[in-house]
């Protein structure tokens, strides 16, 4: 019978050695990759998400986590056929066009990522017609937006008309974040929703597309 107990731990620790060392003894002994995946890692990101948003781990911890999530992912990809991954959706995620900020965008990027969400990250300084062509080239269910400007939040409302305006907007749902963003800002420019952190973001994304 499979332990998901120290995957989760290792995985709350950041600690990639032993993960790694966890998954080699694992695959070994007969356990399927495939369970690795969502009862050890997927579980553990699910509870890393959670203790962010009560504020029980820092970014510097879950980025440590991420990275180590990250590291078995290649390991495990090779064994996986593709009825093995539980793909939660597809997600388009950047920076807006004026701002240069990424590390929270990142973070979230790679949350959703170990969640089990297909990710396309644009990076920065993303322009509404880069988003749009994204979105339509790779039939994404959701998009992320970060600002960490009060300057650069009115070019979230031009990404949202540009979708309006394409006939796009029903077919995907977009997701808004960043510093100096609110809910109620997210409500007036017509986004699917806020999330004040990764954390929350990750659980926000799941529900949004249930």
């Amino acid at each position: 019978m499979f332990d998901s107990r120290p995957f989760i731990e290792a995985l709350i620790a950041g600690d990639q050695a032993k993960l790694a060392g966890l998954t080699r003894t694992a695959l070994d002994n007969g356990v399927a990759a495939r369970q690795i995946l969502n009862d050890g890692l997927i579980t553990g990101m699910d509870i890393i998400g959670e203790k962010m948003e009560n504020e029980d781990m820092f970014i510097p911890e879950v980025l440590l986590a991420a990275k180590a999530m990250s590291g078995i992912l290649e390991t495990l990809k090779p064994l996986l056929s593709e009825g093995d991954v539980r793909v939660a959706g597809k997600a388009v995620i950047g920076t807006v066009k004026g701002d240069l900020h990424d590390i929270g965008k990142n973070l979230v990027a790679m949350m959703l990522e170990s969640s089990g969400f297909e990710v396309f990250n644009l990076g920065v300084d993303v322009t509404p017609e880069k988003f749009l062509a994204a979105a339509k080239e790779n039939d994404a269910d959701m998009l992320c937006l970060s600002a960490l400007l009060t300057t650069t939040m009115p070019m979230m409302k031009k990404v949202i008309d540009a979708f309006v305006e394409s006939g796009m907007r029903s077919r995907v749902k977009i997701l808004v974040g960043g510093a100096p963003v609110t809910q109620k800002y997210a409500e007036e420019i017509g986004a699917d929703g806020f999330a004040p952190d990764a954390g929350s973001a990750v659980k926000l994304a799941k529900s949004i597309l249930q």
